[in-house]
């Protein structure tokens, strides 16, 4: 019994991390996937990287305890940050939406259980199936992997208290929303440029209620510049999934020490 008690403690401080990273992380956390598989996906995963990690034998005590808060803290700080990375999508269909007139239409998202708005909600569908076609959730799954190269289990605590970490945090925001403002800028300049029509319409044919001829025209110019720009929006999108992975892998560097 001595002997499995190292064993087990490894493997409570790997379930940790595993499981508090998909709490958080994009994907893993969406309330689509059962909780139940999902712990026992976390449970099954921890039980592999037992044998794939070495990880020196520990004594379950108050240093122990230090570990398991730890591990908890940087599962969840790695699952935010790419969440922060993914959330540029929500952000460039709310852009979308105030301009087309639809920002007071939001609807429930099944996946997170936020509110969100109509085109955020479409891109952020799109967003998880061409997550899954290009292969990123094993990319995911490789960075709560690689996260112990970075930032050892054994390690009593990791630079939490550092500035870089809040200026990465910063930058981080400001990444996504410069994402965010490039998938959104097609089709808000070019309802821009309708509401500038439309203004001059107004002024020249007074005779013409433009509030009812202005909504139809801008639904329908939008949707014609979305499916213009669909591949566009897509080729974003694959950079959105790029900036995640390695704002992942930076923020395990930093509470890493490195």
């Amino acid at each position: 019994m001595e002997e499995l008690i190292p064993s087990i403690a490894a493997y409570l401080l790997i379930l940790t991390r595993v499981t508090a990273f998909f709490v958080t992380v994009p994907l893993f956390s969406y309330k689509a996937i059962p909780t139940t598989q999902r712990i026992i996906f976390g449970a099954i995963l921890a039980w592999t990287l037992v044998y794939a990690i070495e990880i020196p034998p520990l004594e379950i005590d108050g240093v122990y305890l230090l570990l398991v808060i730890k591990e908890a803290m940087i599962g969840l700080a790695i699952g935010i940050v790419a969440f922060i990375v993914m959330s540029a999508i929500q952000v460039a269909g709310g852009f979308i939406d105030f301009q087309m007139g639809f920002a007071i239409a939001n609807v429930i998202d099944p996946q997170t259980g936020a509110q969100s708005p109509l085109l955020g909600q479409f891109f952020n569908s799109l967003a998880i199936l061409l997550l899954l076609a290009l292969n990123g959730h094993h990319m995911i799954l490789d960075g709560i992997y690689y996260s112990y190269q970075f930032i050892p289990a054994d390690q009593v605590w990791p630079a939490f208290g550092e500035g870089r970490l809040a200026e990465f945090v910063l930058t981080t925001f400001a990444t996504s929303f410069a994402i965010a403002f490039q998938m959104s800028i097609p089709i808000v300049a070019t309802l821009f440029l309708v509401d500038l029509a439309l203004g001059i319409t107004a002024r020249t044919v007074p005779q013409l209620n433009i509030f009812v001829v202005g909504f139809p025209i801008k639904i329908g110019v939008s949707f014609l510049v979305l499916f213009s720009m669909m591949g566009v929006m897509i080729a974003v999108m694959k950079r959105l999934f790029e900036v995640m992975m390695v704002s992942m892998r930076d923020i395990m560097i930093i509470l890493g020490g490195g």
